[in-house]
């Protein structure tokens, strides 16, 4: 091969039009993502961005919308015990998954019903 894919540049969650305030007011003010200036040229489109720390999360448009059920970002996190009750302090159901071997899992859905992984790998 002459080229070499280097890392995750970005995730993107479909949402359903006119849904942004809703995007923020989980991704921003619940999770904790920095929203980011979307480039001139996109912002037609609709949709928010965010990010915190590696992690580029954008949220796009999508008519007609239909959220991801199986399919999802998982992210990483450290103290998942602490994130689980401060989500399900805010309102958030979380379903534990014990499946996956050598770590701790939940997975919530988010404020349009996609499907989001927090994992805690033991031993790192």
């Amino acid at each position: 091969m002459t080229f070499q894919l280097e890392k995750l540049d970005h995730i993107q969650l479909s949402a359903p039009k006119g849904s942004e305030e809703t995007a923020k007011k989980f991704y921003r003010d619940i999770l904790g993502f920095a929203e980011e200036e979307k480039p001139e040229s996109l912002k037609p489109n609709g949709g928010v961005w965010f990010s915190e720390g590696e992690i580029a999360l954008h949220i796009g448009i999508e008519e007609p919308f239909s959220p991801m059920k199986k399919a999802h970002p998982a992210f990483s996190v450290s103290r998942i015990d602490a994130l689980q009750t401060y989500l399900e302090n805010a309102g958030i159901s979380t379903k534990w998954d014990s499946k996956l071997p050598n770590a701790r899992r939940f997975y919530v859905k988010g404020p349009f019903g996609n499907r989001l992984e927090f994992l805690e790998w033991e031993n790192k």
